[in-house]
């Protein structure tokens, strides 16, 4: 009898227990004491744009219910939230705070006052001299060897052996010597001859000095440069006009900008440059553009740029790495926004909109130029409104507007009929 009474103690307390446990947990999970919702329908005094799947919400349905992707209710979206504007949202100001979005005023002002391209060094094409052969001949002895070796004007260059010269000079040397009458014009066209042949005035004074015809001439350079080519070889026959070396200058040099293709229109031939090359830290070279180039580079869309520079000391050369800086031309006035604050989908620039009271929108622009940092807004932006400049898509995330910006890509679509279930046939 006492183990019956046991018994029933116990099942009575571990009903008691259970009893309590759900009266505990029901007061937990609704403190009001107000009964939980039945379903996700609407309220009666919203109006519902669309449900969608807070999974996949750039999915829309027109009916509430189960997902069919995800297995979960669908959520409303009402009116007031913002979603009858496609790619507005509204977000708790704690949210933003928590996020720690920064926005910025969109201002009227000039863009920046200078291109910076990068580019390299070449020869100034127009500081070139060509060395021939005035006459036919061997070349006996050659002073200089080698390509790309610097030279100084009159310093000699080669030695050439040259048969047609010496009978030129033992002409002239023997109407000198004649005592005829009526031998001058003879003796001013032997003369002449000598200077056509290819021989200097010091060279004529020489040989008329010496009295003697010279069989060697020595051929020096006509300008300082440094030897671009060597066509000759000692012992080689040359004929008469072929080359035998070219001397590049190095006064000047040209360097050759690559301009990217959006910022071409802000150059113009003469505007001021100045290079900088990381062999001179902290040294400026200044020049001005000569020519914007009539071919655009299709890999790397951009447009070169020729800037003659004036090279003191020859130390410019060929092939170094310069960075430029070009006076910008035909600056113009405009709405101004942070590179950082337009997001480039890749089809448009977007950039999200703070319209006050945590409500954002994603807002299509036309950009134009871009320079330090700044972007020019050609349509989408008016001055004095607010974008934001970091945290875009953290908004876009807690906001479980994940699909806001493909919405507003998609908007024109939008616009041709009402959103169907996943899966339903049109």
């Amino acid at each position: 009898m006492k183990s019956i009474r046991l018994m029933l103690a116990m099942i009575l307390g571990l009903v008691v227990g259970v009893a309590a446990t759900w009266v505990v947990l029901h007061r937990v999970a609704n403190p009001t004491g107000s009964a939980p919702p039945a379903s996700t329908s609407a309220p009666a005094d919203k109006q519902v744009l669309y449900w969608y799947d807070p999974m996949s919400p750039d999915k829309h349905f027109d009916k509430p219910g189960k997902s069919p992707l995800m297995d979960m209710q669908l959520v409303p979206r009402y009116a007031d939230t913002g979603g009858e504007s496609p790619g507005a949202v509204n977000v708790d100001a704690r949210v933003v705070q928590n996020f720690g979005v920064r926005t910025v005023r969109a201002e009227r002002g000039v863009l920046g006052s200078s291109v910076i391209a990068t580019g390299s060094v070449a020869f100034d094409e127009r500081a070139v001299t060509t060395v021939q052969a005035r006459v036919a001949g061997i070349v006996e002895r050659l002073e200089v060897r080698a390509p790309l070796t610097p030279v100084t004007q009159g310093q000699a260059l080669l030695t050439l052996l040259a048969p047609d010269w010496t009978a030129a000079q033992e002409e002239y040397l023997s109407l000198r010597r004649s005592s005829a009458p009526g031998l001058d014009d003879l003796l001013a066209a032997s003369r002449q001859r000598l200077l056509l042949l290819g021989m200097d005035e010091a060279q004529i004074r020489a040989i008329e000095h010496g009295g003697k015809a010279q069989s060697r001439f020595t051929v020096t350079a006509p300008r300082a440069g440094v030897i671009g080519e060597l066509s000759a070889r000692e012992g080689a026959s040359v004929v008469a006009g072929s080359p035998l070396m070219r001397i590049n200058g190095l006064d000047t040099v040209w360097i050759n900008a690559a301009i990217p293709e959006a910022q071409v229109a802000r150059v113009a031939p003469s505007s001021p440059a100045e290079a900088t090359v990381p062999a001179f830290p902290g040294e400026r070279f200044s020049g001005q553009v000569e020519a914007l180039l009539a071919d655009i580079d299709a890999a790397t869309r951009t447009q070169t740029a020729r800037i003659a520079l004036r090279n003191p000391g020859h130390r410019l050369v060929p092939g170094m790495y310069a960075r430029i800086e070009i006076a910008a031309a035909n600056a113009t006035a405009g709405v101004l926004l942070p590179t950082d604050a337009v997001i480039a989908t890749g089809t448009r620039n977007i950039v999200i909109v703070d319209d006050g009271q945590g409500r954002f929108r994603a807002q299509e622009v036309r950009v134009g130029d871009e320079a330090n940092g700044k972007t020019q807004i050609v349509d989408g932006i008016v001055e004095g409104e607010r974008v934001v400049l970091s945290g875009q898509f953290l908004i876009d995330s807690e906001a479980s507007l994940s699909g806001t910006l493909a919405r507003l890509q998609g908007s024109d679509a939008a616009r041709d009929g009402p959103a169907r279930p996943a899966g339903s046939k049109p």
